[in-house]
């Protein structure tokens, strides 16, 4: 497998990071969530960088060929804490080739040195079996299933919750 590496957006992977997002062929069915607004991604990466305290967004590459992107937000788990939730897009043509694995790997290590959250979490839709065995390959703990979590496609759906917490990551390894 090519070597992954994340990396801030810049100004000229808006365009390709816009087409991961509104173009319906691009997101993948579990992805999809309908249009978004034309340039959002641009307004925050202007505002932002896509980096900030709240959340945070960057390119997967191999090579330096954009394989998609990763991203994460903040969730409050209580009055004086949070954790991070995680999701990643790849391209079409990079899916099914261990990248989405890497990708989340490398997303845990890089929070887990550079923010003082205890826990990473990350859900998908009951049926997209691939990304449940990408978590489960990048060390992630099944918890359990949320009924009726996510609306996509016209319908609620069932959602898979998992998490790793920082004690279950080695940060010194590749």
């Amino acid at each position: 497998m090519e070597e992954l590496e994340l990396r801030p957006v810049q100004e000229d992977d808006l365009a390709a990071l816009e087409r991961l997002i509104n173009d319906p062929a691009s997101a993948a069915p579990y992805n999809w969530w309908g249009w978004r607004k034309p340039g959002l991604m641009a307004k925050r990466w202007e505002e932002t960088g896509l980096l900030g305290d709240e959340q945070g967004v960057m390119l997967v590459v191999a090579q330096q060929e954009l394989v998609g992107f990763v991203s994460w937000h903040r969730v409050e788990t209580g009055p004086r804490s949070h954790c991070w939730e995680i999701g990643v897009n790849l391209q079409p043509d990079s899916r099914g080739r261990g990248h989405g694995t890497e990708a989340q790997r490398l997303l845990v290590r890089y929070l887990f040195a550079n923010t003082q959250v205890n826990r990473i979490e990350a859900g998908t839709e009951l049926t997209n079996v691939a990304e449940q065995r990408a978590l489960e390959k990048a060390g992630f703990t099944r918890e359990g299933v949320l009924r009726g979590y996510g609306f996509r496609n016209g319908q609620w759906r069932d959602c898979v919750l998992y998490s790793i917490l920082r004690a279950e990551v080695d940060l010194n390894s590749r």
